[in-house]
């Protein structure tokens, strides 16, 4: 589904990421750990085509994103969720349509009683009028992932989906996490928390990728 091959990515002269090989099959579900600026944010990035590799290749969905185009690069896209950092959000527009851009984008229609079963979903229905700066960090983050499954995407990548909330709120989202799994779909959580980690080993089998040195390392099978 998404596979690296000796991929590399060198950030002002200095390599961040090197030599890295692994494939993210069909319906797996990954954890990727290291210290702050090791390099999760740019290997998620390089998983969805928005930095390419400097070396070696990236192959998404059975084609080399070297290749593609940058209508074949949206269209791509648009089946990997991406759950970034800061949510990303428009502040001026209310939480639904928010949730509802990437359709708009891709010039799909939505309907409001699927919107309205997502945001129920994610426990945001009673908020979808609201605005992203009245929303707390756990409701900021539950929307973001409303927002990268609206599209019914086959990947979720989500970087660091727990950075700025609870512990409670941390295993809701865990446990929605769990759920799109066992749908179907490949999840990948970029985290530094590993009672996360080890929250989930109950719930999926997981396996853990470790940024050390430059290189990505399995760092264990069945967590």
């Amino acid at each position: 589904m998404i596979a690296f091959e000796n991929a590399a990515y060198n950030y002002g002269g200095g390599e961040l990421l090197s030599e890295v090989s692994l494939r993210l099959a069909p319906g797996s579900f990954h954890f990727l750990t290291g210290p702050s600026g090791s390099g999760k944010t740019t290997f998620l990035k390089m998983a969805y085509a928005e930095l390419m590799p400097t070396a070696g290749h990236v192959t998404i969905f059975d084609r080399e994103v070297k290749s593609l185009s940058r209508d074949d690069i949206a269209r791509t896209r648009r089946r990997i969720g991406v759950v970034h950092q800061d949510g990303q959000f428009l502040d001026h527009l209310p939480l639904a349509t928010n949730v509802m851009l990437p359709l708009m984008v891709a010039e799909r229609r939505g309907n409001a009683e699927d919107l309205g079963a997502l945001l129920a979903w994610v426990g945001l229905k009673h908020l979808s009028d609201a605005l992203p700066p009245s929303l707390s960090g756990g409701e900021r983050q539950r929307a973001a992932l409303a927002r990268a499954i609206i599209m019914g995407p086959d990947v979720i990548l989500a970087d660091e989906p727990t950075g700025n909330v609870d512990w409670e709120m941390s295993l809701r989202l865990l446990t929605l996490l769990v759920e799109l799994n066992r749908m179907g779909k490949t999840i990948v959580i970029a985290t530094h928390d590993l009672n996360l980690i080890r929250q989930a080993k109950n719930q999926v089998p997981a396996r853990v990728l470790r940024i050390s040195k430059r290189r990505i390392q399995l760092a264990g099978a069945d967590l």
